[in-house]
């Protein structure tokens, strides 16, 4: 059972849906239906939307929080790696390409990297159906992804994975992408009457009250201000939008764009409230003092990525802060669905791994992170290793029936 020092140590002795409401509490209460509705259909979509159960969980004496200290994405698992087009500076060249990569940075902070590699295997072992793979399966695949994280933290050797240096599912899927044009995303979000205009499915993209709608017109017009060319921002439409599963019910907003031109020139953008992340409570080390929680999203983002999307904006609104960015046509993310075969996943696992370690060695001794001979040395001591895979294991057994528990608790809600 979990073993913590604040009287909770098993799931027969805690609410777990009182946890989680009290953890949701300021949230939508419509759109958090949709969440709890989500984390219902088993016990790996419930792992996604309680982050915060994982680290209040996560014993506060245990040798792997002595690993060295890094920036993690927090809310590392299966589903938070995706394509995207990013910006590479190389000299006096800017090049725009479709990378594969961590795709979430909501809880971004520093702490030790063991935090992050022990909740990625976790959701292996959680992801057996998903994964149509047996126990000895995720052992393996487990035992993969470790491999490949110590091997790229040996080297010292940070890429970017695009197209043109990786192999299996992952190329196949930044092919797919880099083919997929902002005209498709366009008519799939939005519709011409006259002009373009967003398309309210009451699912993904909900109406707001003119009211919101002119107040966030007014805080991205004042933002463009400052920016080089403010028209290209000029706001012909705002939604609220429905995405993710650990953010649902934050305030979110899908903004259309005048961008280059209209109607086929047009752009979509995300405008996401931040809150303080699910790990604040449970950290050792001092974190730099941003001025918001949307600044510290974005520069999690920037020191963690080697290659950065071109738009990624911090601005305070409503009384808190929002991170706005582009929604690219190229953003996509790997389906499980069991019809990969093992070699493929194994495969696709050793990549997540050298994504991982490449994240944790990009933002070596910024902020305070570990020096990369600080890494190097971790990934040539292999006695973590099985630490991590034994608690992991320990803990996606919990998870069970803490989504046991919820399920139970609400049966007759939804």
């Amino acid at each position: 059972m979990v073993n913590r020092d604040d009287g909770h140590r098993s799931s027969d002795v805690r609410d777990i849906w009182k946890l989680i409401q009290a953890f949701d509490r300021q949230r939508n209460p419509k759109i958090l239906t949709q969440k709890y509705i989500k984390m219902r259909k088993n016990a790996f979509g419930f792992f996604r939307g309680t982050c915060h159960l994982f680290y209040r969980d996560l014993p506060k004496e245990w040798e792997l929080n002595l690993a060295p200290f890094v920036w993690i994405c927090g809310d590392l698992h299966l589903e938070n790696f995706g394509t995207y087009k990013g910006e590479n500076s190389l000299g006096e060249l800017r090049q725009r390409q479709v990378y594969f990569g961590i795709n979430d940075f909501d809880e971004g902070v520093l702490a030790p990297c063991t935090w992050d590699i022990t909740r990625l295997v976790t959701s292996i072992f959680l992801a057996a159906d998903s994964l149509g793979c047996n126990r000895s399966d995720l052992n393996q695949l487990a035992q993969v992804y470790l491999t490949s994280y110590t091997n790229t933290l040996i080297k010292g050797r940070i890429r970017g994975i695009a197209e043109d240096n990786t192999s299996g599912i992952v190329a196949d899927l930044i092919k797919n992408s880099s083919q997929r044009k902002r005209i498709d995303l366009l008519n799939e979000r939005t519709e011409l009457n006259g002009d373009r205009q967003l398309k309210f499915d009451g699912a993904k993209i909900l109406k707001i009250s003119t009211q919101r709608q002119q107040e966030v017109i007014r805080a991205i017009d004042n933002w463009a201000q400052s920016q080089a060319s403010p028209a290209f921002f000029k706001v012909l439409d705002v939604g609220f939008r429905v995405a993710g599963m650990g953010s649902l019910g934050v305030d979110r907003y899908i903004i259309l764009v005048a961008g280059k031109g209209s109607p086929d020139r047009n752009y979509l953008l995300d405008f996401k409230q931040q809150s303080a992340s699910a790990l604040e409570p449970y950290l050792t080390r001092v974190q730099p003092q941003w001025k918001n929680q949307a600044i510290r999203v974005m520069n999690a983002q920037q020191i963690v990525q080697s290659a950065v999307p071109a738009l990624l904006a911090a601005i305070e609104f409503s009384g808190t802060s929002y991170l706005l960015r582009e929604l690219q046509p190229t953003e996509d993310k790997i389906t499980f669905n069991g019809r990969i075969s093992l070699s493929q996943l194994a495969k696709l696992v050793d990549t997540l791994g050298e994504v991982t370690a490449s994240a944790h060695l990009h933002g070596s001794s910024k902020f305070g992170a570990a020096v990369v001979q600080d890494l190097i040395n971790f990934g040539r001591n292999l006695e973590w290793q099985p630490e991590v895979l034994i608690y992991a294991d320990f803990y996606a057994r919990q998870v069970q029936l803490d989504y046991q528990d919820f399920c139970k608790a609400t049966q007759d809600l939804y």
